[in-house]
């Protein structure tokens, strides 16, 4: 399954909340580990890291 939204990221930590305001879902925090992208399970948008990105540093 294609994803509804692909968006590039700099970090491995991201947000999700559908950016829908009162139509969006509850924020959530995803993290693709050792990945380049994840899929936001609520609303199906993909998060690719950037070319030369690095992990989220604490």
């Amino acid at each position: 399954m294609e994803p509804v939204e692909t968006k590039e990221v700099d970090s491995t930590r991201i947000a999700c909340d559908g950016d829908g305001g009162a139509l969006g879902h509850p924020r959530i925090y995803l993290n693709m580990g050792e990945k380049s992208e994840i899929d936001c399970p609520y609303c199906g948008r993909r998060y690719v890291l950037k070319a030369g990105a690095a992990a989220h540093a604490h």
